[in-house]
């Protein structure tokens, strides 16, 4: 029998505000275990919330980006559940009436994800188990810390499909400044809920959720193993229990934590400390208005405006401070495709090598600009210019300042060179011989020569031509 694998997805997003969402504590990540708390996120009796505009600023333009409609009239509600990292022994969530519903996401090859609805909530603490002293300790530095669910209809068939989603929505919202998305601190995470079911048919199979999975390769992985899982059992005759699920990246496993629960387990009412959110078609045409162009539209204009390739395109806009990076670039006169090549080569090379995005380099667009305008004006070569970049890339030094004081001018005086080729012919005689005789290698070989007693500073032009001009001239 052929199965189909049947995806939805239920993304938790962080949002890049400074406070939480009902409380003036930061939401800066790390700091010392329980010391970005207040009475208000820790649920003490007697406090109040107060919401946070900027969450619905920012959750308002993310739907409006992924296509939803949004609620002039929202609210919230109280998520009941007991649970160690919830001291409040509630989640203030939306559930009747969130704030966005009814989007789109295209994916490209003809495939587009529906998205059921986009909401706002606060976020639960962190339970921290130490392995040595057997014990799970509470960190609540993260509850309050303002989110966005967005929930999708189960529209996927494969993990690609799901890679694929992901990938657009995070480069979405990272071009929005919605949030930061760096899965590695668990600004953007995702619960997936599959089930399998014989391929043409048009009823679901029972479904599990994975929770909190927090890397592209974690969710590709635990999708193509739950579903083998799933299958299996239908295949023996077994069912497939409606569970949650953990995904152990060690084991390449889920593994059933608890019975999967329904909205009615929670006991969702509306929070009686928050008034419904009312938002004016004036405000919602303003953030409109406002959205920035994002990573597509950056893309097909660097090859309509720019002319460059489609991988360039794709490359520079991956991501948001790359492509602000570029366009500053050609602003300050460099040379598109040249820009391109700067930043997909040495730049992308130093970032990876120093563990690092793009919107963290000490580099700035002057600096690498006027690199490459003494490349153009022949002050220096391609390779001591790399050189000089390396050199300053992590101090966003002065390259005319580093070129002087290390000597690294190119050598552009045809007399100078002239002189250097006379003596490499002079000690390779053998080589000129060659040459002489049609082996072209030859003349490779004595340009490197030439080259290398110039100290790599010789304009490569000059070379070449006073060279070549010389072994004529002995030739007759």
């Amino acid at each position: 029998m052929t199965w189909e694998t049947v995806i939805g997805l239920e993304t938790h997003v962080e949002l890049a505000t400074k406070t939480k969402i009902f409380c003036s504590c930061t939401t800066e990540f790390g700091g010392a275990p329980n010391t970005h708390c207040c009475p208000v996120c820790m649920g003490m009796p007697g406090t109040l919330p107060v919401l946070n505009e900027k969450v619905v600023e920012l959750a308002a333009t993310a739907g409006l980006a992924l296509n939803c409609a949004i609620t002039p009239v929202s609210r919230f509600d109280r998520k009941n559940y007991f649970y160690p990292d919830l001291p409040k022994a509630y989640q203030i969530s939306q559930l009747y009436l969130p704030i966005a519903r009814d989007g789109a996401v295209d994916i490209g090859n003809g495939k587009t994800i529906r998205i059921h609805e986009l909401h706002m909530e606060e976020d639960a603490g962190k339970l921290v188990h130490d392995p040595w002293l057997d014990q799970t300790m509470a960190d609540y530095n993260r509850c309050g810390v303002p989110l966005i669910e967005i929930v999708t209809e189960p529209d996927f068939r494969s993990a690609e499909e799901v890679i694929a989603y992901l990938e657009k929505l995070k480069e979405t919202l990272q071009y929005l400044g919605v949030s930061d998305c760096k899965m590695q601190e668990g600004s953007l995470r995702c619960d997936v809920n599959l089930s399998v079911r014989p391929a043409g048919s048009a009823e679901f199979g029972t479904r599990t959720e994975m929770k909190n999975l927090n890397s592209f390769k974690a969710i590709s992985r635990a999708i193509v193993y739950e579903a083998r899982r799933q299958i299996e059992l239908l295949e023996e005759g077994k069912r497939v229990v409606q569970e949650t699920r953990r995904w152990d990246e060690n084991k390449d496993a889920t593994y059933a934590m608890r019975s999967k629960e329904n909205a009615q387990d929670y006991r969702y009412f509306p929070d009686p400390d928050l008034p419904p959110v009312e938002l004016s078609q004036e405000y919602l045409d303003h953030l409109k208005d406002s959205l920035p162009e994002l990573a597509e539209s950056k893309r097909a204009r660097y090859q309509t405006d720019w002319g460059l390739p489609t991988y360039d395109a794709q490359m520079i806009t991956s991501q948001k401070a790359l492509a602000d990076f570029f366009e500053a670039l050609v602003d300050l006169g460099a040379d598109p495709k040249q820009g391109a090549n700067w930043i997909m080569g040495e730049v992308l090379g130093q970032l990876s090598a120093h563990g690092m995005e793009a919107k963290d380099m000490a580099l700035t667009p002057p600096t690498l600009a006027r690199l490459i305008a003494l490349v153009k004006e022949g002050k220096v070569n391609r390779n001591t210019a790399v050189k000089v970049f390396e050199a300053v890339f992590e101090t966003d030094g002065d390259v005319d300042a580093y070129v002087k004081e290390h000597g690294l001018e190119q050598v552009s005086d045809a007399g100078l060179v002239q002189s250097v080729v006379d003596q490499v012919l002079a000690a390779n005689e053998k080589s000129v011989a060659d040459f002489k005789s049609g082996k072209e290698k030859a003349f490779g070989f004595l340009v490197g020569q030439v080259m290398r007693q110039l100290k790599g500073q010789a304009a490569p032009a000059v070379v070449n031509q006073v060279l070549r001009e010389r072994l004529e001239q002995t030739a007759e």
